[in-house]
């Protein structure tokens, strides 16, 4: 909880310093990047670092958590403070680096609002940024513990033991420790991190989803190619399908994520599009092996039926829950598709029934169509669950 004195300070400095948050995330990125490159390089997505979405997720955690502090100080922002976590720890961040944040961000803050910054307004905003970081250490802390590794040190080599096409973009690998340890456990609808050398010496990383189920014995990821030349965005998954084969080592990270089916027998919406099937299938094939009773409603759009990766598995797999139904949406469907499951996703004819748990994972414009939908017909906020891949953007809308 903030102290009495702070939440004042904050409070009354909150409007400034959300209106320059973007011009001192920037400006935080680039001080940081100068003084310690092999960030840029080793840590951070260089395509979202190009894009600028991280710093505008940055900019909306921050803004968030303060505004949170500030207006509901009995309570927390968990959900927002799980999510970063869940991604920290999938790339190894230690305690330590949030010192080296905290340098760099408060440099920018102090140059950006220059003589507003009065030492009163800096240690109100010092005592926000620690409530959060020692919120997200201590979150971190227990996230390593239960994978029961040393803080940072999540990398293992794993084996390619198969590669399949999917589709013309994506591919699917399978993959075992190459030490012929077990994998280890996961959640349905957790990803794990994977780190490749490219050309120019850089170890990028990026997250994807275990698509099979945790009882099997190898996990896969399903890599969808990112087209777009010689731009950062993209460039592991366009490596990944170019280099990747039967046999070659990656370098994996456990598993996290906090996008898991809850351990009860409420009625289920699990809605997808594009390559974010992916975790919904790990939930499917959890549900039935677990042989799950309660009705099941799978949602799903994509540009064509070609284009739907998985597409067997997504409708093999709830055709073994009972009372489940799939529901495809296709924007340039195949001849005879039903004209009301053409174009984007409409829930308008489908039944949510009473008590629906909602996962949800594709790309933002898709989650939040999908989600006011579900609001209108009465699925409370909270029972909402969404996974982002990238930057959490939803904060900063």
């Amino acid at each position: 909880m903030l102290s009495e004195s702070s939440t004042a300070t904050v409070r009354a400095t909150l409007p400034a310093v959300g209106a320059a948050i973007g011009d001192i995330t920037d400006l935080f990125y680039r001080k940081l990047f100068a003084a310690h490159p092999e960030l840029l390089r080793d840590l951070f997505n260089r395509g979202n670092q190009a894009s600028g979405a991280q710093r505008q997720a940055l900019a909306g955690s921050i803004a968030a958590f303060a505004t949170q502090l500030v207006e509901r100080p009995d309570t927390r922002p968990d959900v927002m403070l799980s999510r970063i976590a869940h991604k920290h720890a999938s790339l190894g961040v230690t305690p330590a680096q949030y010192d080296v944040v905290h340098t760099h961000l408060f440099a920018a803050i102090a140059e950006v609002l220059g003589d507003a910054v009065t030492p009163e307004v800096a240690a109100a905003w010092d005592e926000v940024y620690w409530l959060m970081a020692n919120a997200l250490i201590a979150i971190e802390e227990r996230l390593y513990a239960e994978q029961g590794v040393v803080a940072g040190d999540v990398w293992r080599a794993w084996e390619v033991v198969s590669r399949t096409e999917e589709t013309d973009d994506v591919a699917r690998f399978r993959i075992r420790p190459a030490d012929g340890s077990p994998a280890p456990a996961f959640r349905p609808g957790q990803y794990v991190s994977v780190q490749v050398e490219l050309p120019d010496g850089a170890r990028q990383i990026r997250q994807y989803s275990l698509s099979g189920g945790p009882g099997s014995a190898l996990r896969s990821i399903t890599v969808k190619r990112v087209h777009g030349n010689d731009a950062p965005d993209g460039e592991v998954s366009r490596h990944l399908h170019a280099e990747v084969r039967a046999g070659d080592r990656l370098r994996v990270s456990a598993p996290y994520g906090d996008l898991v089916l809850k351990s009860d027998e409420a009625p289920l919406l699990l809605a997808s599009a594009g390559i974010g099937c992916t975790p919904i299938l790990s939930m499917l094939e959890h549900l039935a092996e677990s042989e799950h009773r309660a009705p099941v409603t799978v949602v799903h759009g994509d540009r064509s039926p070609a284009d739907h990766a998985l597409r067997t598995d997504h409708t093999a797999l709830t055709a073994k829950l009972p009372g489940a139904a799939a529901h495809f949406w296709y924007e340039n469907p195949a001849d005879g598709h039903p004209a009301d499951r053409t174009g984007l996703v409409d829930l308008s004819g489908l039944t949510v029934l009473p008590g629906t748990h909602a996962y949800l994972c594709g790309p933002l414009p898709f989650m939040r169509a999908v989600r006011t939908q579900l609001l209108a017909k009465g699925v409370p906020a909270s029972d909402i669950h969404y996974e982002v891949f990238g930057p959490d953007l939803w904060l900063a809308s």
